[in-house]
């Protein structure tokens, strides 16, 4: 797969104690998944600013050069990287599946892929084969599982955790590697300027559900006692007392605070 013209989006991350800058995880696990497919041929690219030290900790996994669309902070990213890409000759685009920094909100990968008119494949674990510009991939599904897909190239893929470890980033080639500057017309991004910017909250407990494959498991799940002794049955209640009882439910589990 060698003579895959893949390109590898990268941003800058944020250590999660620390705050301090670094690669960021995702974007340096889709680097990594790159350079297993196309090795040198690889190309890393950043919309931002071509300053930023935390870039080079990619080049010093074993690139050559980053090249970096120059905009100030709070500029669109979007359009430039449509219009870089329209004009290249690309088949793959990885990215991780949410920048560290910034707003966060995983939306690139699917407005890119939406814009450019390509197919989309999320939680990309590995990509099997290419054929006839056809790509043989696993998709990563919750509980370590994973789906075989045929996707049509020219695709947009997004990483995430399930993606191979990032191999870690030597100095020397991280200050050898060249960090290539190409001027572009600045896009302002007024839903930015005007969106108030916060951490973000833990996502809510699930509940817990039994999902069973045979008719043994589901008969034990059906006959097992229950682990926990607060529970109450609800019988001939009014509608109001039966809506409290549920919501009591998931303030206790953690759904609502």
């Amino acid at each position: 797969m060698t003579d895959l013209n893949i390109v590898a989006l990268v941003s800058v991350g944020a250590h999660p104690t620390s705050g301090r800058s670094r690669r960021a995880e995702q974007d340096a696990r889709a680097v990594e998944l790159g350079l297993r497919l196309a090795g040198q041929n690889l190309q890393l690219l950043h919309a931002g600013d071509p300053q930023a030290e935390a870039l080079r900790g990619y080049l010093g996994m074993g690139l050559e050069q980053l090249d970096v669309l120059e905009q100030p902070e709070g500029a669109d990213a979007l359009p430039l990287l449509v219009d870089y890409l329209q004009g290249s000759r690309t088949q793959l685009v990885l990215t991780g599946s949410q920048a560290e920094t910034g707003e966060g909100s995983g939306m690139l990968p699917f407005l890119l892929a939406e814009r450019m008119g390509w197919p989309m494949v999320v939680g990309l674990a590995e990509v099997e084969k290419v054929e006839n510009g056809v790509a043989q991939v696993l998709q990563a599904l919750p509980r370590g599982q994973r789906r075989r897909l045929k996707v049509r190239l020219p695709c947009v893929a997004s990483v995430d955790n399930a993606a191979p470890i990032a191999r870690q980033s030597a100095f020397g080639p991280a200050r050898r590697g060249q960090i290539e500057a190409h001027e572009v017309t600045v896009i302002d991004d007024p839903l930015l300027a005007e969106a108030s910017l916060q951490p973000a909250k833990p996502r809510p407990k699930r509940l817990k559900v039994i999902k069973a494959k045979t008719g043994a498991e589901r008969m034990k799940a059906a006959t097992a006692k229950a682990s926990g002794g607060g529970g109450k049955i609800l019988k001939d209640v009014s509608p109001q007392e039966g809506a409290e009882a549920i919501f009591n439910l998931l303030i206790e589990e953690g759904v609502l605070r």
